[in-house]
């Protein structure tokens, strides 16, 4: 597949938040994978319930808009508690509500219980199919914002295996175990072996 071959050192990442770019640099840069910001494409947020089909939906859109091989992540802070609330309209609670609002609402419960999870979906124009891949991190919602580090519900989300949140980590540290770079990943990984396994 020409497009592969001709794009395998570099990626395109539809995406306008600079934290996730920078956040992707980083972990496709020790896979000597370059990446290309394409942030003026005019893609409708899809509202579903599943983080998976969002960002296949949102893929599809990108590539026909354009007609390049991309990929698109999308993520979610899922509570126990709260029913699995914001989940896949993270992104839309946090604009609107805020950390505070989420912190609110957790006043008084003990169960704590929460995991980020990230879905990155890859297609190109000759695809039939979008490419997906998944990571998750469990952790707990604590009691107050912490860090300066980060976005969206960082601050106030600490994973099991450490005991700051994620704001309070510098990128470096968050990269090494983070819900998105688990999945960005797993896509380099893929995207790696693609001049290997696709041939044309």
């Amino acid at each position: 597949m020409s497009a592969f071959r001709d794009l395998r050192e570099a990626v395109f990442f539809v995406t306008g938040n600079l934290h996730k770019f920078n956040e992707a640099c980083q972990v496709f840069r020790a896979f000597g994978i370059s990446t290309i910001m394409v942030k003026r494409i005019n893609v409708v947020e899809t509202q579903a319930d599943d983080l998976e089909e969002i960002a296949e939906r949102s893929v599809r859109e990108a590539v026909r808009k354009c007609n390049l091989p991309v990929f698109v992540e999308d993520a979610g802070l899922f509570i126990e508690a709260l029913s699995g609330f914001p989940g896949p309209y993270s992104s839309y609670v946090f604009r609107t509500i805020g950390n505070k609002a989420i912190l609110r609402l957790m006043q008084g419960l003990r169960n704590r219980k929460a995991f980020f999870k990230s879905a990155i979906a890859y297609s190109a124009p000759e695809m039939r199919r979008a490419i997906k891949f998944i990571g998750r991190i469990n952790g707990e919602i604590i009691g107050e914002e912490r860090g300066n580090h980060g976005f969206g519900f960082d601050p106030i989300f600490r994973p099991n295996f450490s005991s700051k949140s994620f704001a309070e980590m510098a990128l470096d540290e968050k990269n090494q175990h983070s819900h998105r770079a688990v999945t960005l990943r797993k896509f380099a990984e893929w995207y790696s072996a693609i001049p290997q396994t696709q041939k044309s």
